[in-house]
């Protein structure tokens, strides 16, 4: 088994690994330059995990899963997904995205982590005490489902027809007008240092560094990691109240290697 995950800012890191810990599997960021055609050929079982956005796979990881495709022919599939409050059905979504291959479903499973939106007054940034309680209880989401996972206990988490609805009229609806704004919605004030790091941290290389000026491409995947991270909290993306608080699970280690 191996698990492959993306994280913008740490909560699907830390599901990953601690997942990976438990279960003894291989553990990447599909952000990683390794060979991925090979480890995914010589593995029965991939589990992927990502966070839910607009009750979507962030198109990231969508890209990664259509170019490994044909390697997932034939795979046994985990889906872990974390999430804020709900997504209805952020697991299952991702089995559209391989409905034309043969591949088995053995777990789906939703995983609520703290919120990384740092710049909307809707949903303030949890205090580090309330923080911590949200991730211990995840955990324990976490070693009940690889208990599951190991007895052989099938649970497909937002499978049923209900769940499928709610993801798709709370969010999913609109979700493309949203992807699709956000691309080429990244705003850089006059508070930016130009020190270059939103630049090394972004997983889709959509910033760039200009003449001193901070510059996008137009590929956005919204993953928050750049509006988290700025040491000038002068970023923002899509959402642009001014950020006051940034969340700090892990994004300055977003580009560390893992290894389980």
């Amino acid at each position: 088994m191996i698990t492959l995950y993306f994280s913008g800012t740490g909560n699907s890191k830390h599901i990953s690994e601690q997942f990976s810990k438990i279960m003894q599997a291989a553990c990447y960021s599909i952000e990683e330059a390794v060979d991925f055609e090979t480890l995914i050929h010589r593995e029965d079982t991939i589990a992927f995990c990502y966070p839910v956005y607009i009750s979507k796979v962030p198109e990231i990881m969508r890209n990664f899963v259509q170019k490994h495709k044909a390697q997932l022919s034939g795979k046994k599939i985990i889906i872990l997904c974390t999430q804020l409050f709900f997504s209805g059905d952020g697991a299952r979504v991702f089995t559209e995205m391989i409905e034309d291959i043969d591949v088995q479903i053995i777990y789906a499973e939703h995983f609520n982590m703290p919120n990384n939106i740092c710049n909307l007054w809707i949903l303030p940034l949890s205090s580090s005490v309330k923080a911590s309680k949200v991730i211990e209880k995840a955990e324990r989401k976490l070693i009940k489902t690889c208990e599951n996972i190991k007895k052989g206990i099938v649970i497909k988490r937002g499978f049923n027809n209900t769940s499928k609805l709610l993801g798709w009229y709370s969010q999913r609806i609109y979700s493309s007008q949203v992807e699709d704004k956000a691309k080429k919605d990244v705003r850089i004030n006059q508070g930016c240092i130009h020190c270059g790091k939103c630049v090394r941290l972004c997983p889709t290389q959509n910033l760039k560094m200009v003449n001193h000026n901070i510059e996008q491409n137009g590929e956005c995947t919204l993953c928050y990691r750049c509006v988290n991270a700025c040491p000038a909290q002068a970023i923002t993306v899509l959402i642009h109240a001014k950020v006051k608080k940034q969340y700090t699970f892990g994004p300055q280690n977003m580009q560390t290697t893992s290894r389980v």
